[in-house]
């Protein structure tokens, strides 16, 4: 009988290979080398990212630790000593004075009949100012020239009479006694006339002090009288007028002790006044004191001032600024001083950049500078501003020069 094969229900036949029974396993095979290489890009993407994650810790770590170290570090600005070429300008307070200022007064009393100049006229010298009537002058020169007459009179008998006698005693009719009581009559008649002329003279003198007339040239900032006033001789009550010279003028100022040494004659200085604002006017030290006065400690020096065109009034307030002479020594700005209980210092900067605070003896004050006369020298690098805190050793950083800004071109 021969054999037959059956076929399994909706399969295929007994003992044969469907063309797919060596596929199913390369599928398997592949999906797990597919997992194995995913699983391995996974790893090598967390191993990239937990390497970066670390780097950036470090970076930043570093960066931290960088800025930190920025931040702990104290900048300072540092300057240089400086030798000062201009000297200090001192500036002190005046007030404008005539060259020459007088009161002008009467040398005869009497009444005031006329005047002829006021206050703010300008006269030159030996105009009339005024005229007075003096009727009591008038009334003694009358006399005087009347007991001079006399005394004349006087004079020409005592001359006749020595006359005769002499040729009597030619004769010797008369003694040498009566000749020299006739020659000493003379003599004394001849005094008289003199004195009587010296009276007279003085008296025609007074009559010329009724014409007040200016002494010199100037103006006239004081009337003190009116026509019909009594004027007493000699000013004893008031001056008529006053009489002020306003070229030049003069300005006394008084110059502290520590800067008197430095004032001399002809030293060139500069006036202004507050209400001329833009103008300045030149003079010179006519003279000084050449003392301190004890009480203020101050020497009192003279300013000549041209006044030519008369912008400048006598009795003004100015301001007198003064020219001093460079000393030659290291000045500093006044906000490099370090003031502490043990006395003045400044803080230098070493090359390390370590705090060095030294003591110095400062001279005169110019402002915004100080000058030093010892503890610092031209190369030392000195700290602007600086605090309380700032202590000997202190390390510090030098503040670089801020640059500057560019120029900004405008289109045309």
């Amino acid at each position: 009988m021969s054999e037959q094969h059956h076929s399994a229900p909706g399969g295929h036949p007994a003992g044969s290979s469907h063309p797919d029974d060596g596929g199913e396993p390369l599928k398997r095979r592949q999906v797990v080398r597919r997992a194995k290489i995913l699983v391995v890009v996974v790893i090598v993407l967390l191993a990239v990212g937990a390497g970066r994650t670390v780097l950036s810790r470090l970076s930043n770590e570093k960066l931290l630790e960088a800025g930190t170290a920025e931040r702990a570090k104290q900048y300072v600005k540092t300057v240089f000593p400086k030798v000062s070429e201009a000297g200090q300008t001192l500036a002190l307070p005046g007030t404008l004075q005539g060259f020459v200022q007088s009161p002008i007064a009467a040398r005869a009393s009497g009444y005031v009949k006329r005047w002829y100049k006021d206050i703010g006229s300008r006269v030159e010298k030996g105009e009339l100012l005024a005229e007075l009537e003096t009727p009591e002058i008038d009334q003694q020169l009358s006399q005087a020239v009347a007991a001079r007459e006399q005394t004349a009179s006087s004079l020409t008998l005592a001359t006749s009479s020595m006359q005769r006698w002499e040729a009597l005693r030619k004769k010797d009719a008369v003694s040498q006694q009566e000749l020299d009581e006739r020659r000493s009559g003379d003599a004394q008649a001849r005094a008289n006339v003199a004195a009587a002329d010296a009276n007279v003279e003085r008296l025609r003198q007074l009559e010329g002090f009724k014409r007040v007339v200016a002494p010199f040239a100037g103006v006239i900032t004081r009337r003190n009288v009116d026509v019909g006033d009594l004027i007493d001789a000699g000013g004893a009550g008031r001056a008529l007028f006053m009489l002020t010279q306003t070229d030049p003028l003069r300005v006394y100022v008084n110059v502290p002790q520590s800067y008197a040494q430095l004032i001399k004659p002809g030293q060139e200085v500069s006036v202004t006044q507050a209400e001329l604002l833009g103008q300045i006017f030149h003079g010179k030290v006519a003279r000084t004191s050449a003392s301190i006065d004890a009480a203020t400690r101050t020497m009192q020096i003279e300013v000549s001032l041209p006044n030519r065109d008369g912008a400048l009034l006598p009795g003004a307030y100015v301001q007198v600024s003064l020219p001093l002479q460079s000393s030659k020594a290291l000045t500093i700005p006044t906000n490099a001083l370090l003031f502490r209980g043990e006395g003045i210092r400044v803080a230098v900067v070493d090359a390390a950049g370590r705090i060095h605070l030294r003591p110095i003896k400062i001279g005169r004050n110019y402002g915004e500078t100080v000058e030093v006369l010892d503890g610092v020298v031209g190369s030392d690098q000195l700290v602007l501003n600086p605090s309380d805190s700032l202590a000997e050793g202190d390390q510090v950083a030098i503040a670089p020069a801020p640059s500057a800004a560019p120029a900004v071109k405008v289109a045309p």
